[in-house]
């Protein structure tokens, strides 16, 4: 193994418009460059020098700075915590090997007494996102139980001022909370085996005044799809730390001699040009590096999911007529959701039981996916198979694969238990009825719920994230066309590594318009909208209560993987023309929207959102008021994004909302389109009727010649 003496003094890694550079020279990994690129011949002696601090009176001798692995006892919160023999070991790791390869690096860190060993690697993308993880051994000759392994331990510099973190519950999931970064240790962890509905391996600190198109902006994520830790801190000499992590139990992660534990990996974006380009980044790399092929190839079919227009009331004939229903508005897959299987008639029986029931199916599904088919629509269904009812025929034959510990009951949620697939068994006997159901029948779609939090732990919540994703691998090894999507509750689990076996998320069961809004500006500012379910729900909404024209609801849910979930059986004619007419629009408009950049507009007041989305000479824009504005006169709205020498004609697509449109000064000149420059939309923007609630515009942008 090379001393430290044989170290080389930094490692250098430039892709894609970012630039790392780590200074080596006293033994750790002291991060001096983040972000935008560097000139290639950039002295790196004098950029490190410059960077670095003289000691306080008040600070050890030995200090040595900010520091890829924190240690106990120099920073407040340690990269690493382990365990040996029931005592915690005391680590002091060096650096004794670091090399650069391509876009690549690896340090190794060791601690000879404790007989620890931490390699850190990373990587920048294609897309200039930063890509960390770590990998710890045990190199003595007793059991070493790992408490924490950071996949990504980052000194941020002291630019970035203010912290956005997202705060959420079942059906309001993601609301983004920006707060200034105050001294002292912000934590963020889930303890219920997934990230939660909070969001909190999703985070973005930004600079002082940092606006949509300028700024420094850091953006980061833990892709693991079990429990998670984050960690914010900033100390008395204003040092600045962001740490990411896998959440474990003690006894969850124990090591013999010469085993490793490799933490997943954590991801993160810097960049000077504001949070649309931080945005801009994390879409291309979930786009090229982390979501199936089969999700990022083809268009996006509109989807039916029969949940909120059926329930539990199946019959093939409802099902039937509902599916043509679904057709007329142009509807190109149709889902079957909860309720199709053996007694599932509530919620409170039968999950596990994965056979066709078959009293409403006397001949399986095949009829009814025919049907489907034959009116141009493929076929999708609802599963949750890491759940079982008590009430199962599953729980009776095998109560042992309840996820539970020994002599104590076992808690329902959701009137569910978890199943254990860290028991091969149970893991194969899941494989097998999916096999199943997919082998007998044309499925091309999966929804994948996950209904309950882990409850007991039991001890095995990180076991048995693995044992989800494995079952996944192994589904879509078997089906590389099938496309699955995540649900946990709605937004539960999201992150990319359950997506890099996913097509599609679903961020909430709440489907309100005013309420997607929000949610949906938390996951897009970090997840392309490609692969967000973003449907249309009846009114009044069975969560909010509140109702919303069809208008208004179908403009909201274009901007993502637009659906359906109300009854079109159930709208009025001219419901089903509006929704039919905004089918067609998404259609016509949807590689722009999923292959183009996302931008918010801005001067958006207090209830209003917005997004433009610009794909080479199109763009198309959404405005929307969810509240009656304190004034008539809203300010214009601007559009950043565009060229600023280059003329656009913009129009404003029909039907126009009611009542704003009473108020559209010169009506005939925005149906022609009226021509701007890129500088005009930028900097005046557009006046246009928003003071009224439930207000949606649509609005169209070409480049001329």
């Amino acid at each position: 193994m090379p001393e430290a003496a044989a170290l080389p003094p930094f490692l250098r890694l430039d892709r894609a418009g970012t630039c790392v550079v780590l200074d080596l020279r006293q033994g750790m990994a002291k991060p001096i460059h983040l972000g935008s690129p560097l000139p290639a011949d950039e002295d790196l002696e004098s950029l490190g020098d410059a960077a670095r601090r003289g000691r306080h009176e008040n600070q050890a001798e030995q200090a040595s700075g900010p520091s890829l692995l924190p240690q106990m006892g120099v920073e407040v919160t340690p990269a690493v915590i382990c365990l040996r023999g029931g005592a915690e070991c005391f680590t002091r790791f060096l650096l004794v090997q670091a090399s650069a390869a391509g876009h690549e690096c690896r340090l190794r860190f060791r601690d000879e007494i404790a007989a620890i060993e931490v390699e850190c690697r990373w990587r920048v993308s294609a897309a200039g996102l930063v890509v960390a993880d770590a990998r710890l051994t045990n190199l003595g000759t007793d059991p070493l139980v790992v408490v924490r392994l950071a996949s990504l331990a980052l000194p941020v510099p002291s630019r970035f001022v203010a912290v956005t973190r997202h705060a959420g519950r079942w059906a309001a999931e993601m609301h983004a909370e920006t707060v200034a970064w105050t001294r002292g240790v912000q934590v963020a962890r889930s303890q219920g085996g997934r990230p939660g509905f909070g969001g909190g391996q999703w985070v973005m600190l930004s600079g002082q005044g940092t606006t949509e198109s300028n700024g420094a902006v850091l953006g980061a994520h833990l892709a693991w799809s079990g429990d998670h830790e984050l960690v914010l801190e900033r100390d008395a000499d204003d040092e600045r730390r962001l740490l990411m992590a896998a959440r474990l139990d003690i006894g969850e992660a124990v090591l013999a001699a010469g085993e490793s534990f490799q933490s997943p990996a954590a991801l993160f974006h810097v960049g000077e040009g504001g949070r649309a380009a931080l945005r801009q980044a994390f879409h291309r790399h979930a786009l090229a590096e982390v979501l199936p092929e089969v999700a990022t190839r083809s268009p996006r079919k509109v989807h039916l999911n029969t949940w909120e227009a059926l329930y539990f009331r199946h019959t093939l004939a409802d099902l039937r007529e509902l599916a043509e229903a679904a057709a007329q508005l142009g509807v190109e897959r149709f889902v079957l959701d909860d309720g199709w299987f053996k007694g599932r008639r509530d919620d409170t029986t039968s999950l596990g039981d994965w056979t066709v029931d078959s009293t409403v199916f006397p001949e399986g599904l095949a009829p009814l996916i025919r049907h489907v088919r034959s009116l141009g629509m493929d076929f999708g269904l609802w599963v949750e198979p890491e759940m079982l009812s008590p009430d199962s025929d599953l729980a009776r034959e095998h109560p042992e694969w309840c996820l539970s510990v020994e002599g104590q009951v076992r808690p329902t949620q959701r009137h569910q238990w978890v199943l254990d697939l860290t028991q091969p068994e149970a893991a194969e006997h899941v494989f097998r009825c999916l096999e199943a159901l997919l082998r007998n029948n044309e499925i091309a779609y999966l929804k994948w719920d996950h209904n309950r939090e882990l409850a007991p732990r039991a001890g095995r919540a990180r076991a048995q994230a693995l044992a989800h994703l494995a079952l996944l691998d192994r589904l879509r090894a078997q089906y590389p066309q099938l496309e699955i999507e995540t649900c946990a509750s709605g937004g539960g689990r999201v992150d990319f590594g359950t997506l890099a076996r996913c097509s599609r998320f679903w961020a909430s069961d709440n489907n309100d318009p005013i309420e997607r809004l929000v949610i949906n500006e938390g996951w897009f500012q970090f997840l392309p909208p490609r692969v967000a379910g973003n449907h249309v729900g009846p009114s009044p909404n069975p969560i909010t209560g509140r109702q919303s024209p069809m208008l208004f609801r179908a403009r909201v849910a274009m901007f993502g993987h637009m659906g359906v979930e109300a009854d079109p059986r159930r709208m009025t004619e001219a419901e089903r023309s509006i929704l039919a007419a905004h089918i067609a629009c998404y259609r016509q408009w949807r590689e722009c929207l999923h292959a183009g950049d996302w931008w918010l507009p801005e001067g958006l007041e207090s209830g209003m959102h917005g997004w433009m989305v610009v794909h080479g000479q199109r763009a198309l824009a959404l405005l929307a008021q969810t509240r009656f504005a304190s004034s008539h006169e809203v300010a214009p709205v601007r559009f950043p994004g565009r060229r600023a020498t280059a003329r656009y004609r913009v129009r404003l697509p029909e039907p126009w909302p009611e009542p704003a449109s009473r108020y559209l000064a010169l009506p005939a000149n925005w149906r022609e389109g009226r021509v701007l420059s890129g500088t005009a939309l930028a900097r005046v923007g557009l006046a246009l009727p928003l003071a009224h609630p439930d207000t949606a515009w649509l609005i169209e942008f070409e480049e001329l010649p």
